[in-house]
């Protein structure tokens, strides 16, 4: 399984959900990629695929700087996760194919 490709994300927030286009690359365990939400690019850290797991970090500074952590699961073609929120908890995620 790869988590190759860009895909659409949801993260069901408690403001809202907020959107995303995430485009990853994996080589072997690592994974790189970015982010893109709002309209400001953010470079994926920390990447790597970990029991059949997606999971890295991306700065987010808008509406406030945060680091969001990832942690997905591709199932039917879909991604399926969640994220941190710093000190706002966490979240669900879903993601679809672009």
């Amino acid at each position: 399984m790869s988590f190759n490709g860009t895909w659409n994300i949801v993260m069901k927030t408690q403001v809202g959900d907020r959107e995303a286009v995430l485009t990853l690359s994996q080589d072997g365990d690592s994974l790189s990629g970015q982010a893109v939400t709002d309209g400001n690019t953010n470079e994926l850290k920390e990447g790597k695929v970990e029991d059949g797991r997606a999971k890295f970090k991306f700065d987010m500074t808008n509406p406030m700087p945060l680091t969001l952590e990832f942690d997905l699961a591709e199932e039917g073609g879909n991604l399926d996760g969640s994220v941190k929120l710093g000190m706002f908890g966490t979240s669900s995620v879903t993601g679809t194919p672009v």
